[in-house]
């Protein structure tokens, strides 16, 4: 419907009634709603006055049509104009104000003018949005209102209809006819203003049920974006030299199959943004990539510095990196000149000299230095984060039962505080507007109030996060990449023992592995197994990745490390890692040696992991192995206990060994090696539980089994294990008693590490779930 002047054309077939007044009055129906039946209590003739009023403002304004005039006055501002012409009526300045909205609702709603996004940022109309599902498409949003496979909240679902009801009006379209690009449009100008665009992830997938748009998957995906070419990579770096520009992009077109994406990126910042984007914006018309000294020289000198985003500036880290980097970007092209005469025009003296990069070892051993110290501070503080998440997720767990228990605005204590039990806010919508059921309480003593629901599940997360990269050693994508798939085990065929696996899927270095599953890690996926059945009917659920780093979205799988987000499932991002880890951090208090808090990352875990494997004897290249690492020269790194000389001697001896292997050693194992491997399995079997040795191997502590930490104590065996550090007692008295004080020194140190193989196992005990959870490992015969 669209007009000029004071004339107005209704559009064929729509259902109005036009009267007196150039102004089309729809017909809709009064919903319950006692905010709605409020607004309908203003008079016909009212409603149709202020119509009217501000058709005549437009008029006054120049423009194509009621919707040219209203961008020209700039109506969706709604800063003063409204206030203006209600200023002119008899009644107050809110009633009129109150009556002018609702005439130009009315003109919205018949199609007349159509708001910008701004119009319902600045007065939020929620009358409208009640409105307009009535008359426009009035059956679409009625299928919407359904009940669909995936469980909704009315919350969610009346969120995503006042999104659709704001496109819908402000695109002048149909609901059947919204497409993809309305919605983009619609969230990019929200996320150019930072707002939240709250129900907009919902409608999509509501629109692609009802098939209005022919999509798959939800909305995040649809916006990511995937891996560019190489070509845009080098183009959003503003490469002005079309020479430079082209052998850029081929020369990292030749690199690309030997490097993942996230390496190929890197590369390509470094080189077109780093390297030549600087030089062209200080020393513009450089065509070449044979550089002038000075310029080269003046480029490095740049170089050593970086300006924060505070305007700060700072000695640049990577700078001989990068230099490196530069230089093997000219070495290669002068390489490649001698078997493709097509590089011999680019094949030019490099810029970075061998003496520019002469520091990067120094460099390298001082970041080596620093992680090793890193290691050394958090080591021993390793026990306190411990037992500071289990502690915080038993009490997050008792505090949300015993609020669950309890009747809204009840009174309940825990842990010698009071608490209050808040009711579910009441909003004045009703039961459109309820979410997810979650429990408040408010802290009777303190006024702090907080949903122990999301604090129950973050601290569970916590929990679990540190548990797995503590007993596993895997990096930080790894661990979001375990699926409920990646559980199997090794049965023997002579004890028909079960040996539980955990598969590491290829990662940075594309070594996929098994590492054996400890009783502890296995409680601990079986209390994730179980928590996920339980908020899902029974069964895991099947979620897709999205790889940062690959921008890639994986198949549907059973990823143990997800939660909900909305009304879907999602694998955990890298932030959310990083803020549970930072929060279970903050709560240890735990402060460095110069009185700073601590800090723990990801990777942290898989140090301390590989230096107590090491330190407890496991070998070196055994670790590497676990570790997933290509070269035991890059375990040696992690190691931040061993002393250079020691690690040099062992690699000398390593490499001895390595060259007298023979051939033989690589071929298909025969019967009796495969009987002596599965031996082995059962040499491990001891008093009170397994020996974790790996194949191979011999006894590193001469069978002092009960100071050994690679006993696993089997949770069986527990009274014997009490029924030993009694025994342990008595000893050490009779030695007081008969003055052996070599043997009390000796006992005392046995019943040192008995104690802390109880503690450990109870905690085990104490982790695992009330019941039994079936994992759903396959067994390998």
């Amino acid at each position: 419907m669209e007009g000029s002047g004071a004339d107005l054309v209704v559009a064929p077939g729509r259902d109005a009634t036009c009267q007196s007044w150039p102004v089309c009055r729809p017909r809709i129906p009064v919903t319950p709603s006692d905010r709605l039946r409020s607004r309908h209590k203003i008079c016909a003739r009212t409603r149709w006055n202020r119509q009217s009023q501000v058709l005549t403002w437009l008029g006054s304004w120049p423009g194509e049509g009621w919707q040219g005039r209203w961008l020209t006055a700039s109506g969706d501002e709604d800063s003063g104009w409204t206030r203006q012409l209600a200023a002119d009526g008899p009644r107050t300045a809110r009633s009129s104000v109150t009556e002018l909205r609702a005439g130009l609702n009315w003109l919205f709603l018949a199609r007349v003018l159509r708001p910008g996004y701004g119009y319902f940022v600045r007065t939020k109309p929620a009358v409208l949005f009640e409105q307009a599902p009535h008359l426009i498409s009035p059956e679409l949003f009625d299928r919407l209102s359904q009940d669909t496979a995936e469980p909704i909240t009315a919350q969610e679902r009346t969120l995503a209809r006042t999104a659709l009801v704001k496109m819908v009006l402000h695109t002048g379209k149909d609901l059947e006819h919204l497409t993809t690009q309305d919605i983009f449009e619609f969230r990019d100008w929200m996320n150019l203003r930072h707002k939240a665009n709250r129900g907009l992830g919902t409608a999509w997938d509501l629109l692609r049920e009802a098939g209005v748009i022919s999509v798959s998957g939800s909305l995040r995906e649809a916006v990511r974006r995937g891996q560019l070419p190489v070509s845009d990579l080098v183009d959003s770096y503003g490469i002005r030299s079309p020479t430079v520009r082209a052998v850029l992009i081929r020369y990292l077109e030749e690199r690309r199959p030997s490097l993942d994406y996230n390496t190929l990126r890197g590369t390509a910042s470094q080189l077109a943004g780093t390297f030549w984007a600087d030089i062209e914006r200080h020393h513009p018309g450089i065509d070449s990539l044979d550089l002038p000294e000075d310029v080269a020289q003046a480029w490095k000198e740049r170089l050593r510095t970086v300006r924060t985003k505070q305007g700060h500036v700072r000695p640049r880290q990577g700078r001989l990196e990068l230099l490196t980097q530069v230089r093997a970007f000219y070495l290669d092209i002068q390489e490649w000149a001698h078997t493709d005469p097509s590089w011999v025009p680019w094949a030019v003296p490099s810029p970075v000299r061998r003496g520019d990069t002469g520091g990067i070892v120094k460099a390298r051993l001082q970041a080596t230095a620093r992680m090793h110290q890193r290691v050394r501070e958090r080591l021993p503080q390793m026990p306190v984060l411990v037992e500071t998440a289990e502690r915080h997720r038993d009490r997050q767990r008792t505090l949300l039962d015993t609020a669950t228990t309890t009747a809204g605005g009840g009174l309940f204590t825990h842990d010698g505080q009071r608490y209050r039990r808040l009711a579910a806010k009441a909003h004045h919508g009703g039961d459109r507007y309820r979410g997810r059921d979650t429990v408040v309480a408010e802290n009777v003593d303190t006024g702090v109030s907080a949903d122990l629901t999301r604090a129950e599940d973050e601290a569970f997360w916590a929990w679990a996060i540190i548990e797995t990269l503590r007993h596993t050693g895997t990096r930080l994508e790894e661990l979001l990449e375990i699926t409920h798939l990646a559980l199997t085990s090794y049965q023997l065929p002579g004890t028909r023992e079960l040996a539980p696996l955990l598969q590491i899927v290829p990662s940075k270095s594309n070594e996929e592995r098994l590492l054996l599953v400890s009783p502890e890690l296995a409680s601990v996926l079986a209390s994730v197994i179980s928590r996920l059945r339980r908020l899902n009917g029974g069964s895991v659920p099947l979620v897709a990745r999205w790889d940062p780093h690959e921008r890639i979205t994986g198949p549907p799988l059973p990823h143990l490390f997800q939660r909900r987000n909305g009304h879907r499932w999602s694998v955990m991002s890298y932030n959310t890692v990083h803020h549970l880890l930072n929060d279970a951090v903050a709560r240890t208090g735990l402060l460095d040696a110069a009185g700073e808090p601590l800090h723990y990352s990801a990777h942290d875990f898989r140090r301390i992991f590989t230096t107590e494997a090491v330190t407890g004897g496991l070998p070196v290249h055994i670790a590497a192995r676990l570790l997933g690492h290509q070269t035991i020269t890059t375990t040696q790194a992690y190691l931040a206990v061993f002393q250079e000389d020691l690690i040099r001697s062992y690699r000398s001896f390593l490499d001895g060994r390595r060259a007298v292997r023979p051939e033989a050693e690589y071929r298909e194992p025969t019967e009796e090696e495969w009987r002596e491997f599965q031996q082995h399995f059962q040499a491990r079997k001891l008093e009170l539980g397994d020996c974790g040795r790996p194949y191979g191997t011999g006894c590193q502590h001469e069978h002092s089994c009960l100071r050994c930490p690679m006993l696993r104590v089997s949770p069986a065996q527990r009274t014997r294990l009490v029924e030993i550090i009694r025994n342990l007692d008595d000893r050490i008295s009779e030695a007081k008693m008969n003055g052996w004080l070599g043997e009390v020194e000796g006992l005392h140190y046995s019943r040192t590490k008995a104690k802390e193989k109880l503690t450990s196992l109870d905690k085990t005990i104490r982790n695992s779930p009330g019941t039994q959870t079936d994992l759903g490992i396959p067994t390998i015969r």
